[in-house]
């Protein structure tokens, strides 16, 4: 698996065990949620920065985001 779709399968199982939307995680994160969306489905790429506010906005350390499932 690669590291974007295990990046994008980590913010989604995260996002939805904190029952919020894809909205309110791209409020929270800063960034709209067309982007957020296109990095949770792997049409984008993240930078490190966009991480850190990802990580930051799911309450978990941004390592947790690459992890291997």
């Amino acid at each position: 698996m690669k590291s974007r779709d295990r990046l994008a399968h980590n913010i989604l199982d995260r996002r939805r065990a904190l029952g919020i939307s894809q909205e309110e995680l791209a409020l929270r994160a800063g960034i709209s949620r067309g982007y957020m969306g296109r990095v949770e489905n792997s049409k984008f790429s993240a930078t490190l920065d966009l991480v850190d506010k990802i990580a930051g906005a799911l309450e978990v350390d941004p390592a947790q985001l690459l992890e291997k499932r």
